[in-house]
């Protein structure tokens, strides 16, 4: 296929509504593309080749292809992938039809019902969010949000075994701890240390930082949960984690002064405490 062809058929397969405007030039690519695998079944004389055909989303950000397959159910579903615009002229091929008519109306409904049970949550209506979220995981069953929604509405009724099976579905993600994400993935581990599921939010924290850039506030709601478990040394730590990211973390300060009023910091923290206390007090100095 040529460049040019390619470029045709990558703004027939574009979702509608893209940020292409009439006009530009360069539309990005955005929409359903498939593959196909040749395959060889059976042995010897009875040997025959069977071709396999997968189907995949493909999103362009800025210079990055996003590639990610579609489920059973035709909507985006599981891990993303990197491909080069190389690669996908040479193994891809554009799908528009079956995007159109199978794929885009899968996608809307399931974000609708999202949407709505996020609605229905924030004004307290938790059983007919749970309703929404339940639609949307019947189509993808990790759906971020969804999991996301449903975790934290069983988390707000006090539902600890429902809880429980969403938290090991999401820390199983590596999705639901993207950037994206963060204020979902935070409200939920603060809901999970709530309702004393204390081992459950240390894992879920550590998931999050095993996947997310240094956090500052992912290491003070961690320290949290370390003060309750009555691991002072891992809460110290932790709250030191966060000031080395933001020296003036506002809330990491203030726990820090707490602990130190009662008297909780161990002996040999008090060294880094201090040396913690004084950077902010000499940037303070040179910034005044």
């Amino acid at each position: 296929m040529s460049g040019q062809e390619m470029t045709k058929t990558t703004q027939a397969a574009s979702i509608p509504g893209s940020n292409a405007t009439p006009g530009n030039k360069k539309t990005e690519v955005r929409g359903v593309f498939s593959t196909q695998e040749v395959r060889r079944v059976g042995t010897g004389t009875t040997t025959r080749k069977t071709v396999q055909k997968n189907f995949w989303f493909i999103e362009q950000h800025g210079n990055v292809y996003e590639c990610q397959p579609l489920n059973t159910n035709y909507v985006p579903s599981g891990p993303k992938r990197k491909v080069t615009m190389d690669e996908l002229i040479a193994k891809f091929a554009p799908e528009p039809e079956f995007y159109l008519n199978s794929v885009f109306p899968k996608m809307q409904e399931m974000q609708r019902a999202v949407s709505n049970g996020d609605d229905h949550r924030e004004k307290g209506e938790s059983f007919t969010a749970e309703f929404e979220y339940s639609r949307a995981l019947k189509i993808d069953e990790d759906n971020v949000r969804a999991n996301f929604g449903i975790g934290l509405t069983y988390l707000e009724r006090g539902e600890a075994d429902k809880a429980q099976d969403i938290f090991e579905r999401l820390v199983k993600l590596d999705g639901a701890f993207e950037a994206e994400h963060k204020h979902l993935f935070n409200d939920f581990g603060i809901s999970l240390r709530k309702n004393k599921m204390l081992q459950q939010s240390l894992e879920y924290y550590r998931r999050a930082l095993e996947l997310t850039e240094n956090d500052e506030n992912l290491y003070m709601n961690l320290a949290r949960v370390l003060l309750e478990t009555k691991d002072i040394n891992g809460c110290v730590d932790s709250l030191l984690k966060a000031l080395a990211i933001s020296p003036r973390h506002d809330a990491s300060l203030k726990f820090l002064a707490w602990l130190i009023q009662n008297k909780l910091v161990p002996a040999d923290k008090v060294d880094g405490v201090r040396t913690a206390l004084q950077a902010v007090a000499q940037g303070a100095g040179t910034t005044s």
